[in-house]
């Protein structure tokens, strides 16, 4: 599939991979600081933002996807950084595309199993009924009584718009709602990648658990833990210049 992506800057190319709901939009501001040392390509994954709907979603075929992208942009290797569900994308890359990754960069989410835990969000994006809404701000104070944290509301409202006359996601609701176990699934056990890996976690997030460390040592041998204080699962958006520092560092120094 031939995803939708932002390009910024020059030097040796960096991918950028957002997680779920989210969009290569989510990181402009931090794309353009990257982009004063990188090449730096923000992605839309398949079934989000402005890259084509499919009923096809897992990790195998979004993996696949950059690749074709890095094929089209004539990117032979690059590093790569991967929020949450992006992060699981690159780390598919390494057991497939090994080749084609110089630095990893994995921002909070681990090899292993997650259990399903989007079903209030999933309901609620659901039961927003966009052929009876007609306004952003109905949309808005809907979302207002079954979300109470103001930037999730805002972050899921970003991709909410106007097809024509009528408002719709640009993510591919329905199939991410059928296939939402695909996102938490482990790692696949002969998935072994030794290029440096940072793998990096907000404070406050229980994503990596320090009783995650000898997994992630099992599939990224020459990879490093790194802690953001005082930041959430969106350490990119919590703390974005610790977060640019931290990353930076690694990308040129390790």
């Amino acid at each position: 599939m031939k995803l939708f992506f932002r390009k910024y800057g020059i030097g040796d190319p960096l991918i950028v991979l957002h997680g779920l709901f989210g969009t290569s939009d989510n990181w402009n501001t931090l794309a353009k600081k990257y982009g004063e040392h990188f090449t730096t390509y923000t992605v839309d994954l398949r079934n989000h933002g402005r890259s084509s709907h499919d009923d096809i979603w897992n990790y195998e075929v979004m993996a696949e996807d950059v690749a074709e992208l890095m094929t089209h942009e004539n990117i032979s290797s690059a590093h790569i950084m991967g929020h949450s569900m992006g992060g699981k994308v690159a780390m598919f890359m390494a057991g497939k595309f090994a080749r084609k990754l110089n630095k990893l960069i994995i921002s909070d989410i681990g090899p292993k199993h997650y259990a399903p835990h989007h079903d209030d969000t999933l309901g609620a994006l659901n039961g927003l009924d966009l052929d009876q809404i007609k306004t952003r701000k109905e949309a808005e104070a809907y979302m207002e009584t079954k979300i109470s944290e103001f930037s999730t509301r805002q972050f899921l409202l970003k991709s909410l718009y106007w097809n024509e006359e009528k408002l719709a996601w640009r993510f591919n609701l329905p199939v991410i709602t059928r296939e939402i176990e695909n996102v938490g699934i482990e790692l696949e056990k002969d998935i072994f990648f030794e290029g440096p890996t940072l793998f990096i976690r907000g404070s406050k997030s229980k994503y990596i658990l320090d009783a995650d460390i000898d997994n992630i040592l099992e599939h990224f041998p020459n990879s490093r833990l790194t802690t953001i204080e005082n930041a959430g699962h969106w350490i990119h958006a919590d703390k974005p210049m610790e977060y640019f520092q931290a990353t930076l560092d690694f990308l040129k120094n390790y």
